[in-house]
């Protein structure tokens, strides 16, 4: 197997235990650099990922977040901020690591080189599901059983990756390939690797999450409003949608358990609560379709 550009030596980066504190960081940041240019150019392949999986959504379909460490850490984390974030259910985003939830938090060795294991935890796929592998090298055979066990299943499958030559890249049906290069310290996938698959994945679950009517403009308007921070950003965000003064916007969420769109509903169509939740539900739960019909998405 040919060496993964992952492993590769950074030239630029030699000296590095040779170098001041302060000229470590400027180095590190100066290879950062490199990773939002690298993920920019792959806005297309992004973008079709995003639209894959806002199609599956709207068809009842999951969205799974497959990887190995790192990797299978950023997939488990992006998937357990959707239900705060959007109010979905946490069936709709899953991450799951190989070696199982004891690998969250400890590295399990050898977890990522078991083909039959990637396998088994894809059996919780479907053909309406989309299943995205994540890995820096492309090359965890546990990542070749889950795309083999997606494909069984009639799911969609995504790689993300930094290696073009990896074999998930190879296997999966589309692929998403941020080659950051080597990383500061030679094979350590968690650095600028890890910042891309990172900022890649906030890109999918946000963008499928804005496609099926989840924002309004920029506002987070499914947002649980569970604790105090969040019940003042409720408020705010009712005020300025709907126009009204911060009281007014609170009266309005206190009648409708903090919802966010039906309290915006209640003040613009001067309804009740039962009623705007009726005119949500109508709409597919798009509160642009009901405050302002004249304009769509794109």
């Amino acid at each position: 197997m040919t060496e993964a550009i992952t492993e590769y030596r950074n030239e630029n980066t030699k000296d590095i235990d040779l170098l001041s504190t302060i000229d470590m960081v400027r180095k590190m940041n100066e290879e950062d650099l490199i990773v939002a240019k690298v993920v920019g150019d792959e806005a297309a392949n992004i973008a079709s990922a995003i639209d894959m999986i806002a199609k599956a959504f709207l068809k009842g379909g999951r969205l799974f977040y497959f990887g190995a460490g790192t990797s299978g850490r950023l997939g488990i984390l992006d998937a357990s901020e959707c239900p705060p974030t959007f109010s979905v259910e946490p069936s709709m985003v899953q991450g799951i690591i190989a070696g199982g939830n004891g690998a969250i938090l400890n590295a399990v060795e050898g977890a990522e080189d078991s083909f039959s294991a990637g396998k088994e935890d894809a059996k919780i796929l479907t053909d309406k599901d989309v299943c995205v592998v994540i890995s820096a090298s492309g090359n965890p055979k546990y990542l070749l059983g889950v795309l083999e066990q997606a494909d069984e299943a009639g799911a969609a499958t995504i790689a993300v990756t930094c290696n073009s030559h990896g074999a998930i890249a190879q296997d999966a049906g589309h692929v998403i390939c941020a080659e950051v290069g080597p990383e500061v310290i030679a094979g350590s996938s968690r650095l600028k690797a890890g910042t891309a698959q990172k900022m890649i994945l906030n890109m999918l679950s946000t963008g499928a999450m804005i496609k099926i009517g989840k924002t309004y403009e920029n506002f987070m308007i499914d947002l649980k409003a569970v604790n105090e921070k969040l019940k003042d950003r409720a408020i705010r965000i009712v005020s300025q949608i709907a126009e009204v003064t911060h009281s007014e916007a609170l009266a309005a969420l206190l009648k409708c358990d903090w919802e966010i769109k039906t309290a915006i509903i209640i003040i613009k169509m001067k309804t009740d609560a039962d009623k705007a939740r009726l005119e949500l539900r109508k709409h597919g739960g798009v509160l642009r379709k009901i405050i302002k019909p004249e304009e769509t998405a794109v």
